[in-house]
């Protein structure tokens, strides 16, 4: 059984997080393997299997989505183990950025607890506009009137009838 705990914290390398830290990243694990293992789930199922899950997902029915993957897929627990696994590993991996960033937030109070500090947008210069010789204006150009058309005789169709249809 999966366990998303300060212990799992503790493995990863991030024991020293501030608890407030700690819940922001587990939170974050949590969710990130939820759209993962889901991805990979949706990906092999077919348009009607889609409705079916997301009805139990609307619903809130945790057990009957449980059940329904259990019968549809009966590895979907691979699944989640192999995506658990990525997950454990690329965090462990990026462990001392994430210290960094909490000591960072720690020492500069007016990030919130739990939120890595956003980084400055690189300041770039502006592109250089290209200089183009000067063009004379373009003179305007004027074109004869077009004639009014006028009706003819053949298209009478165009016109209003002269009388109103009797009625009988």
């Amino acid at each position: 059984m999966l366990k998303i705990d300060d212990n799992l914290l503790q493995t990863l390398g991030l024991g020293t997080l501030p608890a407030d830290d700690k819940r922001g990243l587990l939170s974050h694990i949590y969710e990130t393997l939820e759209m993962r293992v889901g991805m990979r789930l949706a990906d092999q199922m077919t348009n009607e299997q889609l409705d079916e899950f997301e009805m139990y997902f609307e619903a809130k029915d945790d057990a009957g989505a449980f059940k329904w993957l259990e019968t549809n897929f009966p590895n979907y627990k691979e699944i989640v183990n192999e995506e658990f696994e990525k997950l454990k590993t690329e965090i462990a991996q990026s462990a001392p950025q994430i210290l960094a960033a909490a000591q960072q937030n720690a020492v500069n109070p007016q990030v919130n607890p739990g939120q890595l500090q956003p980084q400055a947008p690189l300041q770039q210069p502006p592109a250089a506009q290209p200089q183009y010789p000067q063009q004379p204006a373009p003179q305007p150009q004027y074109y004869p009137p077009t004639p009014p058309v006028q009706p003819q005789q053949d298209q009478q169709w165009l016109q209003p009838p002269q009388q109103p249809p009797t009625q009988q």
